[in-house]
């Protein structure tokens, strides 16, 4: 029976300290840091990902976040697309204290970081802190999944939870397996999505690739992929991306167990053609 532990690693975790064998049997996901902002490579990336390949553990990637404007999360994201290793099974942006020049641009570039990324066909959730979580306006960002850490006692079982609705709970920075000698990262799923969903093939349009227009079709678009969609969902199809359009593609993506953003992305266009 597979586990349920989920841990994030980063170079934090020296690779050759981890049991790998031991990690195989006891390890559901890892989530694997890539960079830190646009210019500094997690050390122990490549080595992670080689271990958890060579073991058969599923990993996804994250990314710690240090970009300055809308741009700027732009270009992290494609350094990030650059460095995602193929077999990843999704993305996360990890945006935990405000580095935007203007601090009202900070929803706006996460939510760039993240678009730029569904674009090129990727799951991308969301970490964030949990007292960042309100006072930064994380919750108006559109992301597939949320991750967020609550630790309360920080014991190293989970205790307190989330105030917040998420998928992942991030319980402890203080967790003990038998395969590595020194705290770790514990999470658990608190939300409605399975395991299997993310673990699953990370990029659910592939199938459908030619076909996807290979651009988000959102509240303002135009066109006759818009009009595939309205007849999809039920709504006049008159090729405009209003905001009735908008209602009905929510209402899809709750019925299809999709993150309910509105957007049609690689994900909602290959769970609909």
């Amino acid at each position: 029976m597979m586990s349920k532990l989920i841990v994030d690693i980063s170079h934090h975790q020296l690779s050759s300290r981890i049991d790998w064998v031991k990690a195989a049997a006891e390890v559901a996901l890892f989530i694997i840091r890539v960079q830190y902002g646009s210019t500094t490579i997690d050390r122990e990336y490549k080595k992670h990902v080689a271990n958890a390949k060579k073991h058969g553990i599923p990993f996804g990637h994250y990314a710690y976040a240090l970009f300055k404007d809308v741009e700027d999360a732009k270009k992290e994201a494609k350094n990030f697309l650059a460095r995602a290793d193929k077999d990843a099974k999704f993305l996360v942006v990890d945006v935990e204290e405000q580095t935007c020049r203007n601090a009202k641009d900070i929803v706006p570039a996460t939510q760039a970081f993240i678009d730029v990324c569904k674009a090129a066909g990727w799951k991308v959730g969301l970490y964030t802190g949990h007292h960042f979580y309100k006072p930064h306006r994380m919750d108006q960002v559109k992301a597939d999944f949320v991750w967020i850490p609550r630790y309360g006692p920080n014991s190293g079982k989970p205790e307190t939870k989330p105030a917040y609705p998420c998928d992942i709970w991030q319980y402890t920075d203080k967790g003990r397996v038998s395969w590595f000698n020194s705290n770790l990262d514990l999470n658990q799923l608190i939300g409605i999505k399975s395991l299997e969903w993310f673990i699953g093939d990370q990029k659910q349009a592939a199938a459908t690739k030619e076909k996807y227009p290979r651009r988000l079709i959102r509240n303002g678009s135009r066109g006759e992929d818009v009009k595939k969609i309205q007849r999809k969902v039920g709504t006049a199809a008159d090729g405009i991306f209003g905001p009735k359009t908008e209602a009905a593609v929510k209402v899809w993506q709750r019925k299809n167990k999709l993150a309910a953003d509105g957007i049609v992305g690689p994900l909602t266009w290959a769970k609909m053609f």
